[in-house]
């Protein structure tokens, strides 16, 4: 858990690791700073994959990459069965709970049949670091647009709200995300929110947006609001640089 006590969210829109190939991992300075935030020498650590299914595959590539830290990691799976035998428990355990990409509507899902919405909400409370990159960033969200559904991305409504936002994510490298965030934030489908470019992390405390942080110079985060005649208007907000591994 946090040491300062405080309850934190860092939802990355992409670039949580850096591979050159598939098989290699690197954590990027992204995943070290949530790290950084429990402020333990050794944290505890717990990756879910529940947005790809728990594919054998992507838990190993995970693993791997993990091992790259510190700290002591699990996982939690949900297929086919849940691998630890009290979810709260283990998750309250935790001093960092990081979330995979994927399909967020089906992690979604899953997670209210098991309770770990519930559980999540809890340990962010209690100071447990919640983190994740694409589904695992909007997933913390009222909501934003998906691609859980099909090609065609669409807005997703339903998330866990812990954050009472919107969020877009790869915001730089899918041109179709930021046109239809904007129009859902304008119509108000969604609520005034926070988009991040790859390479980027929004870090909130509590409820509030305190900053965004970024190990590739250029790259953004940007605050989304209606624009008072039903479209929506965007301000850049400049991410503070991290140290490249």
């Amino acid at each position: 858990m946090s040491t300062d006590g405080q309850p934190h969210i860092l939802a990355i829109g992409g670039g949580s690791f850096i591979s050159d190939r598939r098989d290699v991992r690197e954590p990027s300075p992204l995943i070290r700073y949530a790290v950084d935030l429990t402020g333990q020498d050794r944290p505890r650590v717990c990756f879910l994959t529940t947005a790809v299914g728990d594919a054998p595959d992507y838990l190993a590539y995970f693993y791997a990459g993990f091992a790259k830290l510190d700290a002591d990691v699990s996982h939690l799976a949900v297929y086919p069965m849940p691998n630890v035998d009290d979810i709260r428990e283990h998750l309250l355990a935790q001093d960092l709970v990081y979330v995979s990409g994927g399909s967020v509507a089906n992690l979604l899902a899953l997670w209210r049949v098991h309770g770990i919405g519930d559980v999540m909400r809890e340990a962010w409370e209690a100071g447990v670091v919640l983190s994740g990159q694409s589904a695992g960033a909007l997933c913390w969200h009222v909501g934003g647009n998906t691609d859980s559904y099909g090609p065609a991305l669409r807005p997703l409504t339903d998330g866990l709200a812990f954050l009472p936002y919107s969020c877009g994510v790869h915001y730089d490298s899918d041109p179709q995300r930021r046109e239809l965030l904007h129009a859902s934030v304008g119509d108000g489908t969604l609520p005034r929110g926070y988009a991040a470019d790859e390479s980027v992390a929004l870090h909130y405390v509590g409820t509030e947006f305190v900053q965004a942080v970024s190990f590739r110079e250029g790259a953004g985060a940007y605050l989304v609001e209606p624009d008072g005649s039903g479209g929506a208007k965007e301000t850049r907000i400049e991410p503070r640089l991290l140290t490249a591994p």
